[in-house]
């Protein structure tokens, strides 16, 4: 009779962890999630789009006392990132908030029924509101959706049709990792926020989306495309690096 030999049946490897808490940066108590990673090296610390929250990679097994260290010593670059960001950014009555670049006054009509609508008073532009204060938030970006839609559609149409490409659907969204998507069916997807940008902004916005039905990669040759379908695309896209963040600062509750 011979014995069966097995294998030594291999232990599993702990996935790796993921741990959220608060982290208290000044007057601020912000959210911070820490993920371990087998392959890091290093511990990377990033503020998330809107500054709103933390991200912190770590490579797996770090001890906490380590992950306080690190925390600690970078208080005062955290202080200074998140200074851009302002901490009471809710939108009200008399305060201002951008569309197309250029920043509107937020006048409640006081009224309960009526739509929202962009107006120059006294030759200065604001944003009229109607409906209860509670929903202002609501109102105010239900007119942005609104209105990113019809500036994209238009941009979108001209783009495709100057490269002959066909777009299956456009979608308007609230991402955080990105401000538009292409997917290969030609299905085109935008973060409503871009209508508060620059109409240059928002117009490479639709010419780097429109490029992707064409090249569906960030290769030499999309960029080529990309620069051809908006020129000025490099300014473009330093005003987004610059400035992106801060209109996924604003909070529409």
């Amino acid at each position: 009779m011979f014995a069966l030999l097995k294998k030594p049946v291999r232990a599993k490897s702990k996935p790796p962890e993921t741990v959220k808490r608060t982290l208290d940066i000044g007057s601020r108590t912000m959210p911070l999630t820490i993920r371990e990673n087998r392959r890091a090296m290093r511990i990377t610390l990033r503020i998330e789009p809107g500054g709103r929250a933390l991200a912190l990679t770590v490579p797996a097994g770090l001890r906490k006392r380590e992950i306080d260290d690190f925390l600690d010593r970078h208080q005062g670059w955290l202080l200074t990132k998140l200074a851009k960001f302002s901490s009471d950014n809710t939108l009200s009555d008399g305060g201002f908030i951008p569309l197309r670049g250029v920043a509107h006054r937020i006048e409640h009509t006081g009224n309960l029924r009526g739509l929202t609508e962009a107006v120059l008073v006294d030759g200065q532009p604001v944003l009229k509101v109607s409906g209860m204060t509670d929903h202002m938030g609501r109102r105010l970006s239900a007119f942005l959706k609104k209105e990113a839609r019809q500036d994209l559609e238009a941009l979108v149409a001209r783009h495709a049709a100057s490269i002959r490409k066909p777009v299956k659907s456009l979608s308007m969204k609230d991402t955080r990792s990105r401000w538009g998507s292409c997917s290969w069916d030609g299905n085109l997807s935008f973060s409503w926020r871009i209508v508060m940008a620059p109409p240059l902004v928002i117009d490479y916005l639709a010419a780097h989306e429109v490029a992707h039905l064409k090249e569906m990669n960030h290769g030499p040759q999309f960029w080529a495309l990309c620069g051809e379908l908006c020129p000025r695309m490099d300014e473009a896209r330093k005003w987004l690096k610059q400035n992106g963040s801060q209109l996924h600062a604003i909070d529409f509750g």
